[in-house]
């Protein structure tokens, strides 16, 4: 049986690697061993920084919900219950592009929570 030799594959696995790390700073961007660890780094970087990106849009939609539930005289958590009890399910992107961009509608949906 023919020996099976690993060049072509490990010459593919590098350039893969080398690509990824293109524009890395010095040595990074050059040699495989430091390119690798850097890439590695960067990849993980990037899969937490797609799970932290969800909880930071929802904190920063409850927090414009919020201020906009102040100027109308409640709280959010009483806005909130009050929107649940009164059976509206709209969720909190929504409610935040409404506090912003059609502050009336908003204002409506606080005096239903309020009667809820």
């Amino acid at each position: 049986m023919a020996r099976v030799k690993g060049a072509m594959m490990s010459r593919k696995r590098r350039k893969k690697i080398l690509k990824l790390a293109k524009g890395y700073w010095g040595s990074k961007s050059k040699h495989f061993r430091v390119a690798n660890q850097a890439v590695m780094k960067s990849l993980s970087y990037a899969y937490t920084g797609r799970k932290l990106k969800k909880r930071d849009f929802r904190s920063l939609w409850i927090t414009r919900i919020s201020a906009a539930c102040k100027t109308n005289g409640l709280n959010y958590s009483t806005f909130m219950h009050g929107l649940k009890q009164a059976g509206v399910e709209i969720n909190r992107k929504m409610l935040s592009e409404m506090a912003i961009s059609d502050p009336g509608a908003f204002t409506r949906l606080t005096e239903l929570a309020k009667q809820a």
